[in-house]
């Protein structure tokens, strides 16, 4: 079946010498792998798909016409173009760091062949807002947070005056529990739940932050089986520290 969508690049791993295999979230079909050929080909004059690297960049957003066959295996594209290009995400090196951190995140929480329409907007338009402003210190943390409700675990806050959150059940508590963050760590995580892109990105300092990382890390790995702990998070916090 012949396929034209928007898609967000998740990640791309190198086959072989000259190809790559590309995993994107599709705006049709959820997530999708797809086989590029000769990406790396020094062919003189050569126009491949595969020889745009910039394509294929973590979060990047493209529009692509591909071949699904749907048969579990990987797909192929036809045509691949910038959606709309970022101007400073993969130059800065703080949004560089974030984005590569972030599409680890999603790598590993993202599993479902399936269209996700509402999810694929949410992390396009806060892409274009983390492209355009300068001020995102907190925007992973943002993004994280807000990503979990459209996968189905976003905190329960009918009782958030409560002194703990219950990080397997996703509650706030009036008691602590061994699964539970500590009342300082609980008060940190209810000013993240209320902050959006557009307020202070100076609301925490650097080990607030680390913490509300590690807490959010934890709370990733109680509700997706399979999550593993990102290789980037290190060269997130030292550039970030």
């Amino acid at each position: 079946m012949l396929v034209k969508t928007k898609a967000i690049v998740i990640s791309s791993l190198k086959f072989q010498e000259k190809s790559l295999i590309v995993k994107c979230f599709t705006l049709s079909n959820g997530l999708k792998s797809y086989f590029v050929r000769d990406v790396f080909s020094s062919r003189k004059g050569s126009r491949s798909v595969g020889t745009k690297m910039a394509y294929f960049q973590p979060l990047t957003i493209i529009e692509i016409e591909a071949v699904h066959k749907n048969k579990g295996t990987l797909e192929n594209f036809k045509e691949v173009k910038i959606s709309a290009p970022f101007h400073s995400i993969h130059s800065d090196i703080y949004k560089s760091t974030m984005v590569m951190f972030l599409s680890e995140i999603l790598h590993h929480s993202i599993h479902e062949e399936e269209k996700n329409e509402s999810l694929f907007t949410f992390l396009e338009t806060a892409l274009h807002w983390l492209d355009q402003h300068d001020e995102i210190s907190n925007f992973h943390l943002i993004l994280m947070l807000e990503t979990t409700k459209y996968l189905g675990f976003y905190p329960d806050v009918s009782d958030v005056d409560m002194p703990f959150f219950e990080m397997t059940e996703g509650v706030f508590t009036p008691f602590h529990a061994i699964s539970s963050l500590t009342e300082h760590e609980t008060q940190l995580f209810k000013k993240l739940i209320d902050l959006k892109f557009d307020n202070d990105q100076k609301t925490f300092h650097v080990i607030e932050r680390q913490l509300l990382l590690k807490i959010l890390i934890d709370y990733y790995s109680f509700h997706l089986d399979g999550f593993k702990r990102p290789k980037s998070l290190d060269v997130l916090k030292e550039v970030f520290s």
